[in-house]
C-alpha cells in the first residue's frame, strides 16, 4: 500500500492544521490507520490511531487537542490538530497496521508514508 500525506506547514502556537493521508494500492478493510511523528534529533513517536470502524487511541501528549478521523470509502485518514505547541513540531507520518495495538503499544506499522512537516512557532 502507498500512503501520501499532505497538509503540513508553518503555524503559530495556538493555531490549527489539518493533515490528510490517502492510501492506494490495496483495500484497507479491517486495517487500522494512524499517525506518528518524528522531531529533529528524536525518535519516532506514536500520535493517534483509529480502528477499521470504531475505536480511537491518542498519545497523552495530544489528547484533547488532536482528533483522528477516517473516510473508509476513500481510504483516507485525517488528523485535526488544534492548540498547536512548539513541541508539536515534527515530520508527521501516516501509517497502516492490522491492529491498533501494533501502533499504540509497539510503535510499529505494516506500511509507512513519507511524512509531512509541521512547524509550530512560538
Amino acid at each position: 500500500v502507498q500512503l501520501q500525506a499532505s497538509g503540513g506547514g508553518l503555524v503559530q502556537a495556538g493555531g490549527s492544521l489539518r493533515l490528510s493521508c490517502a492510501a492506494s494500492g490495496r483495500t484497507l478493510t479491517g486495517y487500522a490507520m494512524g499517525w506518528f511523528r518524528q522531531a529533529p534529533g528524536k525518535e519516532r513517536e506514536f500520535v493517534a490511531t483509529m480502528a477499521w470502524r470504531t475505536g480511537t487511541f491518542y498519545a497523552d501528549s495530544v489528547k484533547g487537542r488532536f482528533t483522528i478521523s477516517r473516510e473508509f470509502a476513500k481510504n483516507t485518514v485525517d488528523l485535526q490538530m488544534n492548540g498547536l505547541r512548539p513541541e508539536d513540531t515534527a515530520v508527521y507520518l501516516c501509517a497502516v497496521s492490522r491492529t491498533m495495538a501494533t501502533m499504540r503499544e509497539y510503535g510499529g506499522a505494516d506500511s509507512w508514508g513519507k511524512g509531512t512537516l509541521v512547524t509550530v512557532s512560538s
